[in-house]
């Protein structure tokens, strides 16, 4: 007699998200061309589609998030410049150096607070245009910021940061992988989002649902081209994209008003989780679908404490000594949120 295996509760990110039937249905449907030649009908409308969603006049379609910030920060960029950026920001953290070793740029960090920064901080990073000093050429947010915990950026936040941009003749460009979390959490729209930087990434594969792809998007088409370019040089080209193009119009049409549940349910995961002793997390920093929350007086790190928990179903990230991550999305039904706290009650119990 053999144990019942364990359904899998994954938690670890909303990279894991896998496409619905519907979606794949969409996929196996979907006319393709070319796109290297500009003609796959699929990516052409996901791009005017995701354009006019974030109320640019163009997009570009790439294999990923981390792609489509490198290719901005190339485009906007020369080797030797310098780019302002949130000390904690995925540009930083988890792009593996690419800022350096493909645009040979330098990054300028700015401590936020929960990935936030304010528009003194940037305007204080600023280098001065004198003989002596690299130069700075790019200011870069994050919104939602994944290592802040998804926070969402105030839009006066934003509209200052621009304000003090302007005045330096900087241009700004916004790491947007989440900002549909960022759209539905506050009520702006992504447009109002978008309009203050000169470029925007968003990704399609995150709680939108798509398995692969993230947009550029932006108002200037000599840049885009630009970018196009660079996307050839970086061997980000794809040709019948159209297949992943159509998995992202999808989610597009039918997946960003329902990231409202993931919100909901990383705010009930997080009142669990502070009834459970042995844990620490403060539910007011819970903006959308990311939460942190330690794990106190365990004789086990946060490493050793996930281990424990992978055999029970549940999948976490370790992401500091003590510290984990829960990320909640469109494969985590409600049942799941309430049997995940059950989980982590019954192995710190034991």
């Amino acid at each position: 007699m053999t144990d019942t295996p364990q359904p899998i509760i994954d938690l670890r990110s909303d990279t894991v998200t896998k496409p619905s039937p519907a979606m794949r249905d969409a996929m196996a449907r979907a006319e393709v061309g070319d796109d290297v030649y500009g003609e796959d009908p699929t990516v052409n409308r996901l791009q005017e589609a995701g354009a006019a969603l974030v109320g640019k006049r163009a997009a570009l379609f790439v294999p990923s998030g981390t792609a489509g910030n490198q290719l901005c920060l190339r485009a906007h960029t020369e080797p030797g410049h310098e780019v302002i950026v949130e000390g904690a920001s995925h540009i930083v953290r988890y792009e593996l150096g690419a800022a350096a070793a493909l645009a040979g740029v330098q990054l300028h960090w700015v401590p936020g607070r929960r990935g936030l920064m304010t528009a003194e901080q940037v305007e204080a990073a600023i280098r001065p245009k004198d003989a002596y000093s690299i130069q700075s050429a790019l200011i870069c947010l994050e919104n939602t910021h994944n290592a802040g915990g998804g926070t969402v950026y105030p839009l006066a936040t934003i509209q200052a940061i621009r304000r003090v941009a302007s005045v330096h003749g900087l241009p700004m460009h916004l790491d947007g992988a989440r900002l549909f979390n960022a759209v539905v959490a506050s009520g702006v729209s992504a447009a109002d989002y978008a309009r203050h930087f000169d470029t925007v990434t968003f990704c399609l594969s995150k709680g939108l649902g798509a398995p692969a792809g993230s947009l550029i998007a932006t108002d200037d088409r000599l840049l885009l081209e630009r970018i196009r370019r660079f996307r050839r040089m970086y061997g980000g080209a794809m040709r019948q994209a159209g297949i992943l193009a159509a998995a992202g119009l999808y989610a597009l049409e039918h997946n960003i008003q329902r990231l409202a549940d993931d919100h909901a349910h990383a705010r009930q995961l997080a009142a669990r989780l502070q009834q459970i002793p042995g844990i620490s997390i403060d539910p007011e920093t819970v903006d959308t679908n990311i939460l942190f929350f330690d794990v106190i007086g365990a004789k086990w790190s946060a490493k050793e404490f996930v281990a424990a928990l992978k055999p029970h179903g549940l999948l976490l990230n370790a992401v500091g000594a003590c510290s984990c991550r829960a990320v909640t999305h469109l494969d985590v039904p409600t049942e799941a949120i309430e049997q995940a706290a059950e989980k982590i009650a019954r192995v710190l119990d034991r």
